[in-house]
């Protein structure tokens, strides 16, 4: 297998993982805002918002695909020449924010979901729920950072 095709494959499975943890998380929460705002739908504004901060981290994952595309020269350029070493340095520092994506994306939604029922109870709340919400979200940003200088100190 080429160097190149292997950074690829790892571009792909960091978008595909992170993106999975996305939607699973904002499903979890937008199951539990259709419950609330069926009862409350004033509430909808504040449902939303918890409900979109388990996306963010489909949106690293793709943005770290983007810039392994962009190194490799897959967007933007003329593909490098990549030895199998290479390829798989690019794989392994799509790594953290793959798996990070996956599993705080989905913990985030889980986290949403519990908010949501509380704003539900407690309108006032949703701040407070907002800021537990956001918690997950530090530790996807530090793994999309750890990619993004695996990617940027990878000799070529």
């Amino acid at each position: 297998m080429s160097g190149i095709s292997i950074a690829i494959m790892g571009a792909a499975v960091c978008a595909a993982l992170a993106g999975c943890g996305s939607a699973l998380g904002v499903m979890a929460a937008g199951k539990a805002a259709a419950g609330v705002t069926s009862e409350k739908p004033e509430l909808f504004g504040r449902m939303l918002v918890l409900q979109a901060l388990p996306g963010t981290q489909g949106i690293y994952g793709f943005l770290t695909a983007v810039l392994i595309m962009v190194r490799i020269g897959v967007l933007g350029g003329s593909p490098a020449e990549l030895t199998e070493a290479q390829g798989w340095a690019m794989f392994w520092a799509a790594l953290p924010m793959a798996v990070v994506g996956l599993i705080s994306g989905i913990a985030q939604g889980l986290t949403a979901a519990s908010a949501i029922h509380m704003t539900g109870r407690q309108p006032d709340a949703s701040g407070k729920g907002i800021t537990m919400t956001a918690l997950v979200e530090t530790y996807a940003i530090l793994a999309l950072l750890t990619s993004i200088l695996l990617v940027y100190g990878i000799a070529l």
